[in-house]
């Protein structure tokens, strides 16, 4: 393999990378959020939660389905990192044999 061809394919990886660990922290914060929504739903009174959910303020979404997400991301972000550090071996390789 050629040593370009290796860095370019490292530097797509660490992009693909970058957009799964964005992704990640982004559930990682609706997780966050509706913790807090569950919390403010037990303090507020039916018609400020009534008036938030209508204004889109709370969303009520699945825990559940998040954290499940959030491991399936995880599990992503784990497989292409042992890529790109398996590439990045492959190309200190081809530049020493250079």
């Amino acid at each position: 393999m050629r040593s370009v061809d290796l860095a370019l394919y490292a530097d797509e990886l660490a992009a693909r990378a970058a957009t799964v660990a964005a992704q990640l922290e982004r559930a990682r914060g609706r997780l966050r959020q509706a913790a807090i929504e569950r919390e403010a739903r037990r303090a507020l009174g039916s018609s400020s939660i009534e008036t938030l959910e209508g204004l889109g303020v709370l969303h009520g979404g699945d825990p559940a389905a998040v954290r499940a997400e959030i491991r399936g991301l995880g599990e992503a972000l784990a497989s292409i990192e042992e890529l790109q550090a398996w590439v990045e071996r492959r190309l200190c390789e081809a530049d020493e044999a250079a």
